[in-house]
Parts: structure tokens; sequence; C-alpha cells
């Protein structure tokens, strides 16, 4: 049985969700975070690489979820919500299963300059922070008005690599699912998933550890 070591507040709740939409047994293991946010020093102790999510499967530990999401499906699942490369989405599929550490870098530049930098390259740095959220909001919006889900018609590992970072993505750009209509209906449509909202109640960002 796969168990996933969740740290609460954290990508790996994506995990909870795939193991959820596959029917999937597994074991959940939660982490509580340390006052200040960082993660638990038990936590550090699971992989080398210090970073969530963390599974271990037939003793193999493992991380960063695409790399996860992946493993489960091929090994677990048939290649269930995988793209293969005969198939015409499979470079939608890559470029989204991807897209999550290109947002994610960018979330952390804006944490770490704030949305008013200030300095000789502030200006600079506006333009290029400015630039790169407008064009990941222009390329969700084309991506859903041609398709329910990002990698086609089908949901795969793609969207669930996604939707984790939604909220960082809107915050960070200065918009809101408003201003985004293809993107809110998609979000919308993620969100009735059952598998989603079962993951959300397990694993979330508000939900609890069992007692």
């Amino acid at each position: 049985m796969i168990t996933i070591h969740h740290l609460g507040v954290s990508q790996s709740d994506r995990v909870v969700w795939l193991m959820e939409e596959l029917g999937l047994p597994y074991d959940l293991k939660w982490y509580h975070r340390k006052a200040n946010r960082l993660m638990p020093e038990d936590y550090f102790a699971l992989h080398p690489a210090a970073t969530a999510p963390v599974i271990e499967d037939d003793g193999r530990v493992l991380t960063e979820s695409a790399v996860v999401l992946e493993h489960i499906c091929h090994t677990h699942a048939n290649g269930r919500f995988t793209v293969s490369p005969d198939q015409p989405t499979y470079s939608d599929y890559l470029y989204w299963m991807h897209f999550n550490n290109n947002a994610l870098g960018l979330y952390f530049a804006y944490l770490a300059l704030g949305a008013n930098p200030a300095g000789e390259t502030a200006p600079l740095v506006k333009e290029l922070l400015h630039r790169r959220w407008s064009g990941y909001y222009a390329m969700l919006e084309q991506t859903l008005g041609d398709h329910d889900h990002l990698a086609g018609d089908d949901f795969t590992c793609a969207d669930m690599m996604v939707v984790y970072n939604f909220g960082n993505i809107l915050a960070s750009g200065g918009k809101t699912l408003a201003d985004l209509p293809n993107t809110k209906a998609y979000f919308q449509r993620i969100g009735a998933r059952p598998a989603y909202r079962k993951a959300m109640q397990i694993a979330g960002p508000e939900a609890t550890p069992p007692e």
C-alpha cells in the first residue's frame, strides 16, 4: 500500500486527490508545520530533498509531484490520467505538468520582492512580473476556451498539478476568477468532482488531521 506523508497546507494534497480519483487504498500520515510555517524536522528526515510531497511505495521513497503522480498512474493504474506520446494532446500535457514549477517559482519571487519592489532594478522587476502573470492568464483562458481541461477534453494529472496553484496565481497577479471566465468555469468543474471534494476534506488547506 502507498503511504502518503502529508505536510499540512502543501502540494501533497494533490497526491491524496489522485488516490481518491483512482479509488486506490493508501495510508495517510500527517505532519504539522511549525509555528513559523516551515516543515518539522521529522519531515526533513523523509527524503534528502526535504520537499513535499513524499510517498513510500514498495520500499521506494519518492518526491516531486509530477514524478509521484506519473509513478502512481503508470505503476498502479495502467497509465490512467496520463497522456502518451502518440496522443495529439501530449505536448499540452507536458506543458501543464511542468507549468506548476514555473508559476510557483514566480510566486516565490513575488513573496521575496513584494508587490512593489524597491531599488534600481525595481521597474524591470515589476515589468517582468506583470508580463509573466499576464502571459499565464492569457494561456489559461485560451486553453480553457478550447477544451474542458488543460490537456484536452479529458481530465488528467496536468489538471491536478495546476489546480493547487490557482490561489497563488490569481492573488500574485492581481486577478480574480471573475476576470477569467473560462478559468472560472473550469475551476467550478474541478470543484464539483467528488474525488476532489473528498481529498480537500481529508488533506486540503482547511483540513485537520483525524484524532
